[in-house]
Parts: C-alpha cells; structure tokens; sequence
C-alpha cells in the first residue's frame, strides 16, 4: 500500500455501513474486541453520534474512495475525574491489515484528541497475544501498563486485555 494514497478524514454518516462491516469481520473472527455480536448500521450510527456530540474524534481511513479503517477516541471512565482521559479503538479492513494504515489512523487521532485537551489516551488491546496491536501503540510512544488476564470469554476460551497508556501533553497532572 501507498500511504500517500490513503485519506485520513472525519467519518461522516456515509461511512456507517463499510465502519459496520469492519467491525462485524473483526466482532466474528478476532478477539481484538471482546464483542460478541456485531451491530448493525444503525448502532454504530447511535455510537458515533453519541461520541461526535461529546467532543470526541472520529476517523475514517480512505483509500480509492473506500473505507478501509477507522478509529476513535471515547470515554475511559464516566466519573467526571476522568474527563480528560480517553480510550481509543482502531480497526482496519482485513485487506488491509499490515499496511500502515493503523497507524495512520493513530496519528492522526492522537494528534486530535491533544489539539481537544485530553491529556491521556489509554488503549485496552483484547488479547495479550495481539502482537500486531501492540507494536502499533508501541511505535506510537503508549508504554505497557498493565494485563488484565483471562477476562474475556470468546470463541470457546478466555483471553487477556492489555492496557497501555500515552501521555498527550504536559504532565498529566494539568486540567485543560
């Protein structure tokens, strides 16, 4: 893949569908999200919607006019204390996996959520055996904080979280 061919931009309502079906291959076939059943259109619309309207980013990855990723920051915790820390997810089409646009993806999300004001971005990577996951937030300056072991139940066994965590800005101490 090129990267210069790929377009990183806003995901606008058009993208729902291809974001659907993203997600659905990866909900079926991976323990990257601890999901078990993929949601339709309609729910990944309320999802995005409900993030656009709190402020949070949300990202398409296009390349010849296709969706072939996407991510976003949420919420890492609703108590009010939190508010400047986030939780991001990235998923790219299985086609395209291996190619950089991962990571593409990422830089561009981090850079939103610092020019946003959030201070922490903290990835839960479904499955300690996510090598792939965890050398893109490992190039991207997350450090590993943490696995949470056998937490997830799918496919028939369980699976571990990790956690990793990167500073945006400052001290991590400041509010915005």
């Amino acid at each position: 893949m090129n990267s210069s061919s790929v377009n990183i931009r806003a995901c606008e309502e058009r993208d729902l569908s291809a974001i659907a079906a993203i997600y659905h291959h990866h909900v079926m076939h991976s323990p990257a999200t601890f999901e078990l059943e993929p949601p339709g259109v309609e729910e990944m619309m309320a999802r995005r919607t409900r993030l656009l309207e709190k402020g949070f980013p949300y990202l398409v990855a296009e390349q010849g006019g296709e969706v072939i990723g996407y991510a976003y920051a949420g919420p890492y915790r609703t108590r009010p204390a939190y508010r400047f820390t986030v939780e991001n997810s990235v998923y790219v089409r299985p086609g395209n996996l291996r190619q950089g646009v991962g990571q593409l993806l990422m830089t561009a999300l981090l850079a939103e959520c610092a020019q946003k004001g959030f201070r922490q971005v903290i990835a839960v990577i479904g499955d300690s055996a996510n090598q792939a996951s965890i050398r893109l937030h490992e190039r991207l300056g997350f450090l590993l904080v943490g696995t949470l072991r056998c937490v997830g139940f799918k496919f028939g066994r369980w699976y571990d979280s990790v956690l990793m965590q990167r500073e945006l800005d400052g001290d991590g101490r400041q509010s915005r």
